[in-house]
């Protein structure tokens, strides 16, 4: 069946944390990390928390700050005082405005080619509540038909109930509809309990045994469907 719906998660999929932002955080607390190394401990951290007991036993505010701690861990930074301090003006930003601002140069091309196919675009997400304001923001907005903030609805992923809404929103088939998220345990397992098609999104090829399929881009998921892969 080809697809005519794409449901895309927000956060690791269409925007990241701003890496800048929280290396400045750190600094004016005296901790030194670049950017750089945040952003590249970011996918090994996220595999941790990606955990069938973690995300059972958290929800989605929990999980985003226990992400930062791993992130820290992985980039050799030692947590202290300092750090969770630096967190704690991260997260009082981040509540206002959405710390997740950093938009990959390749994900507006990769988002006008899906739409250019003829493809419906939602973004189905686990949010704060900020997440339409912040893809207007962002200038994305107007890549999608719709936008699904969790905490709006008032449920979030892997709880399928989410998806049946987005669903019903988005005037889409359960057929021809993929979700595209970057954590198994709950963009994955969500989406399939959903009775949705799902794709991992993988950047760093961390999950090689995966019993779904794994893209590495955005604009390898284009291509991906291009070929009728999905």
């Amino acid at each position: 069946m080809s697809v005519e719906t794409v449901f895309l998660d927000a956060g690791g999929v269409l925007v990241f944390p701003n890496w800048t932002r929280v290396s400045d955080a750190l600094a004016k607390r005296g901790v030194r990390v670049s950017a750089a190394a945040l952003a590249t401990a970011e996918p090994r951290a996220k595999k941790r928390l990606d955990d069938g007991d973690t995300i059972t036993a958290t929800n989605d505010t929990s999980r985003g700050w226990l992400f930062f701690d791993l992130i820290l861990t992985e980039a050799g930074v030692p947590l202290s005082e300092s750090t969770r301090s630096a967190l704690e003006e991260l997260n009082a930003y981040h509540r206002e405005r959405n710390l997740w601002e950093l938009v990959p140069d390749d994900v507006r091309p990769a988002l006008d080619a899906l739409r250019a196919r003829g493809l419906r675009l939602t973004v189905v997400s686990n949010a704060n509540g900020t997440l339409c304001a912040h893809m207007e923001r962002l200038g994305l907005a107007s890549c999608f038909d719709c936008v699904l903030d969790s905490s709006d609805l008032g449920v979030e992923k892997p709880d399928p109930r989410l998806f049946e809404i987005a669903l019903e929103r988005s005037h889409a088939s359960r057929d021809t509809t993929i979700h595209v998220g970057d954590l198994y345990h709950v963009d994955v397992l969500g989406a399939r309990a959903a009775g949705l098609r799902s794709v991992l999104l993988d950047t760093a090829n961390l999950y090689p045994d995966a019993d779904c399929p794994r893209i590495r881009s955005l604009n390898e998921l284009v291509a991906e469907i291009d070929a009728g892969q999905f």
